[in-house]
């Protein structure tokens, strides 16, 4: 298999990890310290960006790897991609006001979805093939 996965799956890491820091520094510019989960509207935009992007990490990964695993791992990597850059987009959007996290969370929507039904529709290939 080609290192295309493993290099997208470090990239989605890193954003999660980067959407983390951002959380810590939110916390410290309008003073919500832990364990405080609200305060500023500010800060809960920033907070929000990193729990959703959790919530979309968990469904993405298996995805993304049972894609890549049985349709094509090139084709899965530039759908992980997108997915990253659409999940950029949303925080970059949902950071200046929440109306305006939709294109990016459309992007990665979209890209979940392609990933999820190319990994359904690969392993039931398989699965067809084997009876």
């Amino acid at each position: 298999m080609t290192p295309y996965p493993a290099f997208i799956t470090l990239l989605a890491l890193i954003l999660y990890f980067v959407l983390g820091i951002n959380v810590g520094r939110a916390r410290v510019k309008y003073k919500v310290m832990p364990p405080q989960m609200s305060g500023d509207p500010n800060f809960e935009r920033v907070l929000r960006v990193q729990q959703n992007t959790l919530e979309q990490l968990v469904l993405f990964l298996p995805a993304f790897w049972l894609f890549c695993q049985y349709v094509s791992p090139v084709w899965g990597s530039v759908l992980g991609a997108v997915w990253i850059v659409g999940r950029i987009l949303y925080a970059w959007g949902y950071y200046q006001a929440s109306e305006k996290r939709i294109p990016g969370f459309g992007i990665a929507a979209l890209a979940t979805i392609a990933l999820l039904l190319g990994a359904l529709i690969g392993v039931m290939r398989v699965l067809f093939q084997q009876v």
